[in-house]
Parts: C-alpha cells; structure tokens; sequence
C-alpha cells in the first residue's frame, strides 16, 4: 500500500460522467434559459478544468447567483434520473486499497448523495468521507479544506495520502495541502489539458490499468 488514503475526484475519474451526463444537461439548460448561447464539449471540458465550473457560469453567461441556483436544480433533477458507469479497473483498485487496510475517501464537486448513490449502483467500496457540492464554498475544492480535515480525521500526514483527480481544482487543492497529486486523463483527449497536467504533475496517468500497476 503506497498511500494510506487514497482521494479520489469523482467526475472523469471515478466515473464516466461529463460526455455522458453533465454536458447534455448542461446543454440543454443553455437552449431553455440561455437561447442562442452553445458550448461544446470540449469547451466544457476545458473552462472546468480553469477557471473552474461557477465562474464559467459567472463570466461566460453572466449569471447571477439566483440563476446559479436554478441552473444547479436543474442539474439534480436531471442527475437523479441518470448514472453514470464506473471505468472499468477503478472497481478492483478500491478494493486492493480497503482490503490491505486503506481509506478511500472522495473530494468532488458533484453532492454526496448522487457520489454515494453511483458507488452503490456500480458495486464501489463504501467511502470512508466524501466531501462534495453540498459544502460551503470556502470548504470545496480547490480549498484544501478537504485534504486537511481528513488528515485531521484519519490522524494522517500529507505524505499518506494521494489526490487523483483529472482536472486544475483537484491539483491546486493538492499542492495547497501538500499532498501528492496523480493526474490522470482517461475521460478525454485535449491536448491543452493534458500538456498542462503532464507538465505540472509528477504523476500522470492515460489509462486506469497503468495508475493501478503503479499503485501495486
């Protein structure tokens, strides 16, 4: 066991989840509220991954924080309807980490329902903490909050744990808590983001079979 906590991001790394269900609601907000405005999604992907999902809102379709709100109702009331499935591989690693006594905790931006819910529905160890959307803003990525209270939780030290995340809020949170950080780019291929991650990161990872023959 390289790390005694593993923390994983849950949108693109857990499960397969942007292309599948966050873009097409997403998308289909903008054509009812927003008519005229589109995005792709690559462009989703990319104003996500900086400057982050509230001020891509805020600055590309200025909304305020009542429509920040409606698009987030929105976006529950789509996801209840709609799981997303687990990459192969991410299963058997989570079990490899509890079953030599780890923890598996998860840092996302997604609630800690729907996060609970998909683990359950794709037969994923049970997390030990999730902190998810229903925080505060100041206790969400890319604050270390997160990192830093489950240290404090778990009694740990920033050299036990490992971040795997595949976007720059799960990074920064990282590097602000001093935590070792894995990259890993198996959602997609844009360049931009990987060259960045590649460039920043020690750790990266294209597929889930490689980042688990390193873990072993």
């Amino acid at each position: 066991m390289k790390y005694k906590c593993l923390v994983f991001d849950h949108d693109d790394t857990v499960v397969n989840s942007t292309a599948t269900i966050h873009f097409p609601c997403f998308a289909d907000y903008l054509r009812e509220y927003f008519p005229g405005e589109t995005l792709t999604l690559e462009e989703y992907f990319l104003l996500n991954f900086d400057p982050g999902f509230v001020a891509l809102c805020r600055e590309r379709y200025g909304m305020t924080d009542e429509q920040l709100h409606q698009e987030e109702r929105y976006w529950q009331d789509y996801v209840k309807n709609h799981i997303p499935v687990a990459y192969p591989g991410i299963r058997e690693i989570m079990e490899r980490q509890k079953a030599e006594g780890g923890l598996v905790c998860v840092v996302s931006h997604s609630y800690d329902f729907n996060i609970r819910r998909d683990y359950r529905a794709n037969g994923l160890a049970e997390p030990d903490a999730v902190y998810g959307w229903e925080r505060p803003e100041e206790q969400r990525k890319p604050n270390p909050f997160p990192l830093e209270d489950i240290m404090a939780r778990f009694d740990l030290k920033p050299s036990e744990l490992l971040m795997i995340d595949d976007l720059k809020p799960g990074y920064d949170m990282a590097r602000a808590a001093g935590v070792d950080f894995a990259a890993v780019g198996w959602a997609y291929d844009i360049p931009e983001i990987e060259n960045f991650m590649r460039q920043n990161c020690p750790l990266y990872f294209k597929k889930v079979p490689d980042f688990a023959a390193w873990l072993s």
